[in-house]
C-alpha cells in the first residue's frame, strides 16, 4: 500500500471519527485501479484526510504483479496532476477482505470474481466503484488497455467524479 505525506496544517480540521481504508480492483492492476488508487490518494491529499484513509489497488489476475502502471495511464494521469509512478501491481488476496472497509472493482467482471474469492466473514463492502458517482449512466469503468489515448482520458474523467462521491460517503459514514 502506497503513503502519501504532505503538510495538511491548512487541513487541520479535516478528520473522520474512524480510520477508513479502500481497495481498487481491476484485471490486472496496470490501468483503471492505479489511476483510482492515484486520484483518490491526491483528493484525499486536498481535503487533508491522506492519513486517515488508507488506499490500495489490486488485480484479480497476477498477470503484472509487481509491475508498474501502464505507460499511457501515467502519462494521462500526469497530465491532470496524478502521480502513479510509486504504484506496482499486485494481486487481490484473502486477507484484504478483512484488511480493506471498500473494496471497489471496476466492472462487474472482477467484481464477480471478487465475490467468488471473499470469505463469509468479510468486513468489506464490495461494490462497483461507479456506484459513488451521481447521476452516471455507466456503472463500469472501461478498460482502454485496448483502445486509444481517448480511452484513458475517458477514466479519468469517470474515476474523479466517482472519487468525490467516494469521498462524500467516506465523510458521511465515518466522519464527525
Amino acid at each position: 500500500m502506497s503513503s502519501v505525506s504532505v503538510n495538511t496544517s491548512s487541513h487541520s480540521g479535516a478528520r473522520l471519527n474512524r480510520p477508513c481504508s479502500v481497495l481498487f480492483v481491476c484485471l490486472g492492476n496496470i490501468c483503471r485501479s492505479p489511476t483510482a488508487h492515484g486520484v483518490f490518494e491526491y483528493k484525499l491529499k486536498q481535503q487533508g484526510l491522506e492519513s486517515q484513509v488508507t488506499v490500495d489497488s489490486a488485480g484479480t489476475s497476477d498477470f503484472h504483479i509487481g509491475g508498474p502502471p501502464d505507460q499511457r495511464s501515467t502519462l494521462a494521469a500526469k497530465k491532470r496532476g496524478y502521480d502513479l509512478s510509486q504504484l506496482r501491481a499486485r494481486q487481490a488476496c484473502y486477507e484484504d477482505f478483512n484488511r480493506f472497509d471498500y473494496i471497489l472493482a471496476m466492472d462487474e467482471s472482477n467484481l464477480h470474481d471478487l465475490k467468488d474469492i471473499a470469505p463469509d466473514n468479510s468486513r468489506a463492502t464490495l461494490r462497483l466503484f461507479l456506484d459513488f458517482s451521481e447521476g452516471e449512466a455507466l456503472r463500469e469503468v472501461p478498460d482502454p488497455y485496448y483502445g486509444g489515448a481517448g480511452g484513458f482520458d475517458r477514466v479519468l474523467d469517470l474515476i474523479e467524479r466517482a472519487s468525490e462521491g467516494l469521498l462524500k460517503e467516506i465523510r458521511q459514514k465515518y466522519g464527525s
